[in-house]
Formats: C-alpha cells, structure tokens, sequence
C-alpha cells in the first residue's frame, strides 16, 4: 500500500500544527484526547453528515 500519495489524517495534521506552534507536550496530550472524545461521542460519523441541511 502506497501511504505517501495520501493526506495526513486529522491527528497527525493537528499534531504537525500544535508543533509549529510550539505548544507543549502536555498541551498536545490533551488536546488529543479531547478530539478523540469528541469524535467517540458521536459515534465516530464523519463531520460531513454530522451537520444540519
């Protein structure tokens, strides 16, 4: 499988920019696993289809 033709996925994206930022470790932690919490609260659904029409 060629994994280089394809884009970042969310957490690595938000990793690579708290970086650039220079937020800390412990910043970055949380900051994870507040987004994975998120997205397990809402049944892991695409932000797509989570919106209203």
């Amino acid at each position: 499988m060629d994994t280089h033709n394809r884009p970042p996925k969310l957490m690595d994206r938000m990793k690579a920019t708290m970086r650039v930022k220079h937020y800390s470790l412990r910043t970055e932690k949380t900051y994870c696993y507040w987004i994975r919490y998120f997205i397990r609260f809402h049944g892991v659904r695409h932000p797509v289809v989570m919106g209203g029409s």
